[in-house]
């Protein structure tokens, strides 16, 4: 004869332990997720700030050119004022 009672709680464990499992994993997924997106914007971020350094360099660079060039008249305008200061 089967006994009915232990078939039962059986299953009821079976179902209980399968719908805790579910939910756990659903719930570690869904932590990862929010992990990932606060990942992806740390990234986004620092992208962002790569990108306008860049843009930053870029700028510096023709400024110093701008410079080197203001440097270089201004020498070529104090040779002309010595120059015509001799004579």
């Amino acid at each position: 004869m089967m006994d009915w009672t232990a078939i039962i709680v059986a299953v009821v464990a079976m179902f209980g332990t399968a719908i805790g499992s579910l939910y756990g994993i659903k719930k570690s997924n869904s932590l990862i997720e929010y992990r990932m997106d606060q990942l992806e914007e740390k990234v986004d971020k620092h992208n962002n700030l790569v990108e306008r350094m860049y843009e930053v360099e870029e700028g510096l660079s023709l400024h110093c050119e701008k410079i080197k060039e203001i440097n270089h008249r201004l020498e070529d305008l104090k040779d002309q004022k010595s120059a015509t200061s001799k004579c």
